[in-house]
């Protein structure tokens, strides 16, 4: 279980969350966004990887600075809900590889093609860390923000019950056509895909 080491509150332009930092075992500090009482009915989560370049440089290559931003305004909007904030940059290679990737993908590659040229899999993230913290947190059904069936299967398996899933679609725009078409395709993200691009 990551240790806690602190709890504040923290005012946002959504709504005033508390905020809880969780150090884990190999040094990486997760971050909790806490809003409501979460028992009950099953809260909104969002369990969200560390993206710096679309979370803090606002960088249109991905659509992860939206989706950051959107559910916070939904979990504002619901007053009551939580989000994980991993710290697993560039789903699990880190800073460096991740800019190293979009460098291959600037000549051609896509996101999967890039990590395999890199010498990594295509998603290396692990949610034992989230497991654990929405236990700590006492919650253990949910309604889960996401379009990735990988990330509801880790976290059934570590015990978590998936009362919803509720897709989180925002900032498709020219410069991550191609990366959300590929994360649907190759990765299996539960993501419509718009109608002229050939595919149902």
């Amino acid at each position: 279980m990551p240790e806690r080491v602190a709890d504040v509150r923290l005012p946002t332009p959504y709504a005033d969350f508390q905020l809880r930092v969780y150090l884990a075992t190999d040094g990486k500090e997760h971050l909790v966004l806490r809003l409501g009482d979460l028992a009950g009915p099953p809260p909104l989560v969002r369990v969200h990887s560390e993206c710096l370049t679309g979370d803090a440089l606002f960088s249109l290559r991905c659509d992860c600075g939206f989706q950051l931003e959107h559910a916070l305004q939904r979990i504002a909007s619901e007053k009551r809900g939580a989000l994980l904030y991993l710290r697993q940059e560039g789903r699990g290679i880190g800073l460096a590889n991740k800019i190293r990737a979009y460098a291959l993908q600037d000549r051609g590659a896509d996101t999967v093609e890039a990590n395999a040229h890199l010498g990594f899999g295509s998603d290396l993230r692990d949610y034992g860390h989230a497991v654990n913290i929405l236990k700590d947190l006492g919650v253990t059904r949910l309604r889960l923000m996401t379009n990735n069936p990988h990330k509801i299967e880790a976290l059934e398996k570590g015990g978590i019950q998936i009362a919803e899933r509720v897709p989180i679609e925002c900032g498709r725009n020219p410069h991550n056509d191609a990366y959300l078409t590929t994360k649907a395709d190759k990765l299996g993200h539960l993501l419509q895909l718009p109608a002229d691009d050939g595919h149902s």
